[in-house]
């Protein structure tokens, strides 16, 4: 089976991250319990007689995949598919909304049509104008892993040779309240340098698209090779680090040929301690990164994290702000991240150097 390559890749997210001519140099610190997206100028890359009837979801997305596609140096693509856990938020909040207001009159349609999960994909389409495979992916935390696993498997049969892949989610203020109520989220505003330490029930929500190209031909702008996927939908905590092992071996690796392992923390005392039984034995001494002080969490925001570790593997430099430990490493090579969400939708994804 062919290799698959990491060609371009663009994040919008709460840090000023849509540059790719920078990697973390300014990072934005949030006293608060929701953070938004930083939003590049949309005028850019949309027209405002567009954009003004675009929900963020969609903008954001729009953009991403736009600055993905020209680093890749690529006009269109094979296929597009995305992962996205709630959709188009704002847009189905405003017609619900409309229903009870107008008591099931006079609705306008768009707010529902563009409130549909595949609505990205289906937009980042027209503005391409590609008629290929269009999927989008509603697997709750591994939208996203969904996404790259189908991709991987159509890149590595030659089925396609560019794909365009991206999670994305946006907060909506009806949502973000029941998450509030159920205590998903904060109870108390934390400083994003000190999530760890909060100790406290619920995770700081974030909101964010990250896209990237995807290919089975190796380019100059390539950033890593995809080397391995995996999802696991329930996994007892005491056979984590066995799973984690497996999956390595799987791949002819063992814990001492990880150059970095990048965990999903987000600050919840009630299910971080997961990552610490993943991170706490036999990986003790493996370098280790986290991200989502960075950008809150959200279905999606591990596809922040395979942006992190695309720009490290590209980059060779791993930035102060998402490092777990002192463990040193003098290149990294190859990079296993781990994710999951209140103790379910395990994913690991391995990258190595391209």
């Amino acid at each position: 089976m062919k290799n698959v390559y990491i060609n371009s890749v663009c994040s919008i997210s709460a840090q000023k991250t849509y540059d790719n001519s920078d990697f973390l140099d300014e990072v934005i610190t949030y006293n608060d319990t929701v953070i938004p997206a930083v939003n590049p100028n949309y005028k850019d890359f949309i027209p405002p007689s567009a954009s003004r009837r675009m929900a963020k979801g969609i903008k954001m997305s729009i953009v991403a995949a736009k600055i993905a596609l020209n680093e890749a140096d690529l006009e269109n693509v094979d296929a597009i598919i995305t992962g996205t856990g709630m959709g188009g938020l704002r847009d189905s909040e405003k017609f619900l909304k409309a229903i009870i207001e107008n008591e099931e009159l006079y609705l306008t349609p768009t707010p529902f049509i563009q409130s549909t999960h595949n609505t990205v994909g289906g937009q980042i389409a027209l503005e391409l104008g590609c008629k290929g495979y269009n999927f989008t992916y509603v697997h709750s935390s591994v939208s996203f892993e969904s996404a790259l696993l189908d991709a991987t498997l159509q890149l590595q049969l030659d089925e396609a040779n560019n794909i365009l892949i991206g999670g994305v989610d946006e907060l909506a203020d009806y949502t973000v309240k029941i998450h509030r109520i159920v205590k998903h989220i904060k109870a108390e505003e934390i400083n994003s340098n000190k999530l760890l330490a909060s100790k406290t029930k619920g995770a700081v929500f974030g909101e964010g698209a990250n896209f990237f190209v995807l290919s089975n031909k190796k380019q100059t702008s390539s950033y890593a090779k995809v080397l391995d996927v995996k999802i696991i939908n329930t996994l007892p905590e005491d056979t984590l680090e066995q799973s984690a092992i497996s999956f390595l071996e799987a791949n002819n690796l063992q814990i001492k040929d990880l150059d970095l392992l990048i965990l999903g923390n987000n600050g919840d005392i009630d299910y971080d301690h997961i990552y610490d039984t993943l991170s706490s034995n036999a990986f003790n001494t493996t370098p280790k990164a986290y991200y989502k002080h960075l950008c809150g969490e959200f279905n999606t925001a591990s596809s922040f994290g395979i942006w992190l570790a695309a720009k490290i593997l590209k980059t060779q430099q791993l930035p102060n702000e998402v490092q777990l430990n002192t463990a040193p490493s003098s290149s990294y090579k190859t990079v296993l991240l781990y994710n999951q969400y209140r103790g379910e939708n395990h994913s690991f994804v391995l990258l190595g150097k391209d």
